[in-house]
């Protein structure tokens, strides 16, 4: 077979450092789509961020020429250093050391683009830990506690 295909869908979440809530309203959007950049020019796809001022969700169509441990860096650290530049409040801006990515089927992108859009309203009842601590469960991922937060 001549040609390689492939769909890999991902649901990528990492908090700001120590869940600072740093991310301004007025930052987001721009954030999200420096990051939406990022993941273009490695040949994936960015197809729904949402974020509050201490983490952010990602669906991504993963490219297929490119691990997602190196696209997960390249996003952390272009948009961190992209960050730094916005404005003096970033400056010393860091994201966390770890972050969770969960394949999902492509039945379920509808759903979860809706939760990634509904991130505001949905931390105002839940903090992130229990959200993450709901995702790592959800897909069954064993973990230490300890080592999960920075």
């Amino acid at each position: 077979m001549p040609q390689s295909l492939a769909q890999i869908l991902a649901h990528l979440v990492f908090s700001t450092k120590n869940r600072e809530a740093v991310l301004a309203d007025d930052i987001r959007d721009e954030l999200h789509a420096y990051i939406g950049g990022i993941v273009k020019n490695q040949k994936g796809t960015l197809l729904k961020a949402g974020s509050v001022a201490d983490h952010i969700h990602l669906l991504i169509a993963l490219p297929r020429t490119c691990a997602p441990a190196d696209l997960v860096q390249e996003i952390k650290t272009g948009s961190s250093k992209w960050l730094k530049t916005k404005a003096d409040c970033y400056a010393r801006f860091h994201w966390q050391g770890g972050y969770g990515i969960f394949s999902i089927s492509p039945s379920q992108r509808g759903a979860l683009e809706k939760y990634i859009g509904n991130q505001a309203e949905h931390h105002r009842a839940v903090t992130f830990q229990d959200e993450y601590r709901r995702l790592l469960d959800k897909y069954d991922i064993e973990y230490d506690e300890k080592y999960v937060w920075d």
